[in-house]
């Protein structure tokens, strides 16, 4: 019987008005739910609706699971200084040098500024330093309609991710805008982003996303030797398009070495945390610090290697 109205409403119901409508409706409702759960229920609501296990946070094996612990358990000023897209690179500079810091151009807290007589001629990229996914790549500062601009920087200035994820390191953050110079490939894209996943200090594996911002999008894995990883963890974006894994392989950069020792410098004082670089005009360049990948909400796939990489990851 449950089956049959399914059917009724994905044929008859879903895309009507009345479907859309009362999805938005069980959305919000569904929002506001949330927001009034422990930090605890929360994790375990998402994680038993999106995973093939319940969440076991007394003897957790997973890495899924081992990342829901550390939003709970794991929480220092250090984690939401290396959060702060700005104040993380005080933390770089001590750590590894300030060469490998990208050039900040500007910054300011009033999308205001956000002019173009304000800002530099070359190409940038502008970025809030409290959130993740809010930014504007700018190649011609004079084609962008810049009090559109504004609009949708004051709204960003807003927006709290420990609210929406329950992740403590962004409640402390200082919302503001920055505005970076833009990297950009020898072919002229996006350059392909390199992800270290370190464990209590040393690099296990490596992901590279490439094609970035692009419905070409995708995204390998790899351990240290650049042998493939036969696993997936893949995001899932709005429109529903996944960042699964392509037959097309990544050359290993030429700065593999060097990578692998930066991160591994700079992961030092966490358990777990993923180090985003980039290889650019020959160089290595810092991205930024994440400490809970997709919020430990997304499937490792096979479910088996959930578990083994759970296994590099010691709590104690």
């Amino acid at each position: 019987m449950v089956n049959f109205f399914k059917r009724i409403y994905n044929r008859r119901v879903k895309d009507s008005f009345i479907g859309v409508y009362s999805n938005k409706i069980f959305a919000y409702v569904y929002r506001f739910y949330l927001s009034l759960l422990s930090d605890e229920a929360h994790a375990k609501i998402i994680f038993n609706d999106r995973m093939s296990y319940p969440l076991n946070l007394s003897n957790p094996q997973t890495l899924n699971e081992k990342i829901q612990w550390l939003k709970l358990n794991e929480r220092t000023p250090l984690q939401t200084k290396c959060a702060d897209k700005i104040a993380v690179r005080d933390y770089v500079r001590e750590k590894i040098g300030d060469k490998y810091l990208i050039r900040m151009l500007y910054r300011t807290k009033n999308p205001k500024d956000l002019v173009q007589e304000k800002l530099p001629k070359e190409p940038f990229i502008i970025k809030t330093n409290h959130a993740s996914s809010q930014y504007k790549v700018v190649l011609d500062k004079g084609e962008v309609e810049w009090a559109e601009e504004q609009r949708k920087f004051q709204k960003w200035l807003k927006v709290d991710l420990y609210k929406e994820r329950r992740e403590w390191q962004y409640g402390g953050i200082a919302p503001e805008i920055m505005v970076e110079e833009l990297l950009i490939s020898n072919n002229g894209g996006v350059p392909n982003d390199y992800k270290f996943h370190c464990f209590n200090g040393v690099v296990k594996f490596i992901q590279v996303d490439v094609g970035r911002g692009s419905l070409g999008h995708y995204r390998n894995y790899y351990f240290t030797d650049w042998s493939i990883a036969p696993f997936a963890w893949s995001s899932v974006f709005k429109d529903g398009k996944a960042t699964d894994p392509s037959s097309l392989v990544v050359p290993k950069p030429d700065c593999l070495d060097e990578m692998i020792e930066l991160s591994e410098k700079l992961s030092s004082d966490f358990r777990y945390v993923r180090i985003d670089l980039y290889e650019c005009y020959g160089q290595v360049f810092f991205g930024e610090f994440t400490f809970h990948h997709d919020g430990g909400f997304r499937p490792i796939l096979p479910v088996e290697y959930d578990f083994k990489l759970g296994a590099y990851l010691s709590l104690k």
